[in-house]
């Protein structure tokens, strides 16, 4: 029987062969976006066998985006950005005018005409969150000062393409007809002015009534109980905010998503909305990298190696020079500015999206979309070589600020007084506690555990990942690690050759594995109690080393027994 499904066919497709080749890429210790973005080149229609339909594919994509930016509001943090806003403000500021610039010149080399050029350059000058964020994390850089700058940067960056999307549209018609015709300052002014008062109108709409109802909306349905319900108001909000915004101000998905999540931030149930949305969001995320990678055609590394290549030396070194010549211009250590550097010497998502407007807007050819989608996988592929030559540079100890010399001083003295180098990684403190309780997970169970131990459970040392409630536990005065406890590092400074017992409370049952074998290979004898949700989570925690394994129903229908009255006797 024959099927016409393109839409199951596109879906099906882009998923398979992301999740076989982003496997492949994450085997290698490469971005899985570059993965998908391959996937997108093999189903698309520059290269021979099966073609999707890239028509459903770019609206997949659109989804993607929405969704994307949604996620992007909802991590939004202008406390962040505050703290480090006297470095990362100007500092991202006039890297992207570097970069633009450059892009600029470029385009003009290359016979573009000012407004291709300016998109070019724009879409240069962001880099990827994604791989920005997974790179910092993997060195447990995020809540250092150099992860606060690289982030609070990455906040204004955003916030720029922001702006971007919403003005470039307004501006398209001065762009390509205005500049050569000397068009007069009212016909310059007038879409400007409208635009802005759209976006004025939708954002007003958004802060006096967005911020009630959506907070409102959320808590309503959290109260029904239904967790299917919950997490269908979040995608509605996401999706009809967008869309409103679309249609009744005239303004982009992207932004209407953006100002959603930023508006369900202010919720106390915004952590639990990103949770259930999580999965939904990366699925289309991972469309939209393939609808994307669909629309590069291989050929122009052959095509066009030169001007491929000045766009690779854009991306990978005008930014990184740019940012770390800034960066220490602010009085910051060698160590900051080449963290800094290596950080946003990539683009992604962003970009992709700048391409794709500027493509739809007449302002930038083709070439230079296939050239920002060339340099986007070549830089993201490149981009933890930087981070490993950093790790080289650092641990070498050559970024160390030397102690200024004094008279009489030797060189060992002046060695001595040197500060130390900063470390590529952030070092995990080992705990000094002995005879402890150690705590895996501060969630749900996590928390109630803490809040009832009492005494029995002193002195006890948690270890928990999110940032959040690891700031929480620590103005409660207790003493936490803050990590995944998958990692070998985190394990090892919780001290468990001389720990009391350990209690995995985590409720993915492979993560929580992982850290309970480790844990028996430090101490074969230490009870480890864990948490499980299913028989076969039970079985495979004993078989990695657990001593006790509590699964949740087991315990809830134990209790519910203890409670039934007593049968009566009979008569």
């Amino acid at each position: 029987m024959t099927h016409h499904m393109p839409l199951i066919s596109t879906i099906v497709a882009g998923l398979v062969l992301a999740f076989a080749l982003g496997a492949v890429a994450q085997r290698f210790k490469i971005s899985p976006l570059v993965g998908y973005l391959l996937a997108g080149v093999v189903i698309g229609p520059a290269t021979p066998g099966f073609v999707a339909d890239i028509g459903l594919a770019n609206q997949l994509a659109e989804i993607g985006v929405i969704l994307l930016m949604f996620g992007v509001g909802l991590h939004f943090s202008l406390k962040d950005l505050w703290a480090v806003r006297a470095i990362s403000l100007p500092g991202a500021v006039a890297q992207i005018a570097v970069a633009t610039l450059l892009g600029m010149a470029l385009g003009l080399a290359m016979g573009w005409d000012v407004a291709g050029g300016l998109v070019f350059g724009l879409a240069l000058s962001v880099a990827s969150t994604v791989v920005l964020l997974r790179a910092l994390q993997e060195r447990r850089l995020i809540d250092t000062e150099r992860g606060r700058i690289a982030v609070g940067w990455l906040i204004v960056e955003d916030l720029a393409t922001v702006l971007a999307l919403v003005m470039l549209p307004a501006l398209a018609p001065i762009l390509k007809g205005g500049l050569q015709s000397g068009a007069d300052l009212q016909s310059i002014l007038l879409p400007i002015a409208l635009t802005i008062g759209k976006v004025a109108a939708f954002l007003a709409l958004m802060l006096l009534i967005g911020r009630r109802v959506i907070p409102w909306i959320l808590h309503y349905i959290a109260h029904t109980g239904s967790r299917e319900l919950f997490r269908l108001s979040v995608l509605a909000i996401a999706l009809g905010c967008a869309f409103a915004a679309a249609t009744l101000f005239d303004v982009s998905f992207a932004l209407g998503a953006f100002f959603a999540g930023m508006m369900m931030a202010e919720s106390e149930l915004s952590q639990r909305a990103a949770q259930e949305t999580l999965p939904l969001r990366d699925a289309f995320a991972v469309l939209f990298f393939v609808s994307v990678g669909m629309l590069f055609d291989p050929m122009i590394v052959i095509q066009q190696p030169l001007p491929l290549l000045a766009t690779l030396l854009i991306i990978m070194i005008g930014k990184s020079v740019a940012s770390f010549a800034l960066v220490r211009a602010f009085g910051y250590s060698q160590a900051t500015a080449l963290t800094i550097s290596a950080s946003l010497a990539q683009i992604g998502e962003f970009s992709f999206i700048l391409a794709g407007l500027g493509v739809a807007l007449n302002l930038l050819p083709e070439s230079g979309r296939a050239l920002i989608l060339a340099g986007a996988i070549l830089s993201i592929l490149l981009n933890p070589l930087c981070f490993a030559a950093l790790d080289w540079w650092l641990a070498r100890g050559a970024v160390a600020a030397p102690a200024p010399r004094t008279d009489g001083a030797t060189d060992a003295e002046a060695a001595a007084a040197a500060p130390p180098a900063e470390p590529s990684r952030e070092p995990v403190p080992v705990t000094t506690l002995t005879g402890h309780v150690v705590l895996i997970g501060c969630g749900r169970v996590g928390r109630h555990f803490v809040l009832n131990a009492g005494d029995n459970a002193k002195p006890m040392l948690i270890v928990e990942e999110n940032s959040d409630t690891v700031e929480r536990l620590r103005q409660e005065g207790r003493e936490v690690i803050a990590g995944n406890a998958a990692d070998k590092e985190v394990i090892a400074a919780c001290n468990l050759a001389a720990a009391r017992c350990l209690l995995v409370a985590v409720p993915n049952a492979f993560e929580g594995s992982q850290a309970v074998a480790q844990a028996r290979a430090i101490n074969p004898g230490l009870p480890i109690v864990a948490r499980a949700h299913s028989e076969e989570e039970v079985q495979y925690l004993f078989k990695h080393g657990a001593t006790s394994v509590i699964m949740g129903e087991h315990e809830i229908a134990r209790a519910m027994l203890g409670l039934v009255p007593a049968r009566p006797a009979a008569a």
